[in-house]
């Protein structure tokens, strides 16, 4: 049985117990959360969205296949074990091909799924939530569902062609947000209605049946809806149990099924340990942690300038200036506002549309020299203390070695730390 179908058993067991999806293809935030799952001794789900990753390269350059190795090679350079180490696929349907006829899209979908299933990916998100070219918005769950449906069939003849039969587990549902986070502030939002989930449970389970897979039921784990909680630039809407307390008793109807949350960065401990007794048992982060990877890289920055000469430094902030003004096409739709308004975006919005950017060769270079500068310097305690004060804190315990790339790393791991906490590897 695989690591997930236990986490589920033991969840439908009465354990409030789950597990945190790490939604990211940053190197220094994957290295941070191999890291702290191995000094956690557990096992790891990282996930690869269908916008970072697909048959064609994605925005990250790279196939599912691709992917994989990469994480692999990661794993392997920390001393992290293959084999606790899950890997999942994240909104897999037409997403990417939204301008494209139905027929189209859905083809390249059925591509994109044989490809991250035939590359290992064992966590599978059908969602085929998006109206293309020509569709009624929104589409009606029947059409989604036989969508998610059709994209099943291939994943489980892709499954038995490569020798993994049987091991596939899926995730169908969407959430009300877009994912990554609001484009528009929000004031509050609407959990979904119990009936509105069971509606989404009952027409998947009849379009698979309809296609020959009442079998594969047993491996849907997972319902993904929206339990209250979101993020926009500013501001955070906090989990509140009692607004989901209907909701959070659908899945007792449903022997091998629970909650996928997603959007849940920026959530207090509290909140995520409340989550998953709310049998919202995976929880999906993303931007939070590339949010934390840019707090640590402007704090490095900070430190820079009082440490090293004019010529010496990296200039990362203008760098990623210019290079975000060069290329707006990544936040220029979800940032508005005056002049002021949208600089203070492009750096500092919860949503963190600069991670679109850290692939950039100008960008990527002015990082290197930012922790090459930073690899054989004494880092004065009081510049510690002013810009990372909780690294500061461990350097002086000496759990932390005050090296800019291990300060970087473990502020992501604080965020990474959160989650574990409300894990059932460290309940």
């Amino acid at each position: 049985m695989s690591i997930l179908l236990k986490l589920i058993k033991q969840h439908k067991s009465g354990e409030a117990v789950g597990i945190y999806s790490v939604c990211s293809a940053h190197p220094l935030v994957l290295e941070a959360s191999l890291l702290q799952a191995k000094q956690d001794n557990t096992p790891l789900l990282i996930e690869a969205t269908s916008n970072q990753v697909d048959q064609f390269g994605g925005y990250t350059g790279m196939t599912p296949a691709d992917f994989r190795h990469f994480v692999e090679q990661l794993a392997d350079q920390v001393g992290f074990s293959r084999d606790q180490l899950i890997l999942g696929g994240d909104h897999l349907g037409p997403n990417r091909w939204q301008g494209l006829t139905a027929d189209e899209a859905m083809a390249n979908a059925e591509k994109l799924i044989e490809a991250y299933v035939a590359a290992g990916f064992e966590k599978i998100h059908l969602d085929c939530s998006m109206s293309c070219k020509g569709d009624p918005v929104p589409l009606s769950d029947e059409i989604v569902a036989e969508r998610a449906a059709r994209l099943a069939v291939i994943a489980e003849q892709t499954a038995a062609k490569n020798g993994f039969a049987d091991r596939i587990v899926y995730i169908v549902g969407t959430e009300v947000p877009v994912p990554g986070g609001e484009a528009e502030e929000i004031a509050e939002l609407e959990v979904t209605s119990p009936s509105a989930a069971k509606a989404t449970i009952n027409a998947h389970q009849q379009a698979f049946a309809r296609v020959g897979l009442e079998n594969i039921w047993s491996r849907v784990i997972g319902l993904v809806v929206q339990p209250g909680v979101e993020f926009d630039h500013t501001k955070v809407i906090d989990f509140i149990p009692e607004k989901a307390q209907a909701l959070s008793q659908v899945v007792n109807d449903y022997e091998n099924l629970v909650f996928e949350a997603h959007s849940t960065d920026y959530q207090t401990e509290e909140a995520y340990k409340a989550l998953v007794k709310n049998h919202f048992a995976i929880l999906k982060v993303g931007p939070a942690l590339t949010f934390a990877l840019r707090e640590g890289l402007y704090a490095l920055c900070s430190m820079e300038d009082y440490l090293f000469p004019a010529e010496q430094r990296s200039n990362l902030l203008a760098v990623l200036e210019e290079q975000m003004l060069a290329h707006p096409e990544n936040w220029q739709k979800y940032y508005h506002g005056t002049e002021l308004e949208q600089r203070f975006a492009r750096s500092f919005s919860f949503s963190d549309r600069i991670r679109y950017y850290w692939t950039n060769p100008e960008i990527g270079a002015a990082v290197e020299k930012l922790l090459a500068n930073f690899d054989n310097v004494d880092i004065p305690l009081p510049l510690l203390s002013q810009y990372l004060p909780e690294q500061y804190v461990a350097v002086r315990e000496g759990t932390l070695a005050p090296r800019g790339k291990d300060l970087v790393l473990d502020k992501v791991r604080a965020v990474v730390r959160q989650y574990a906490l409300a894990s059932f590897f460290n309940k």
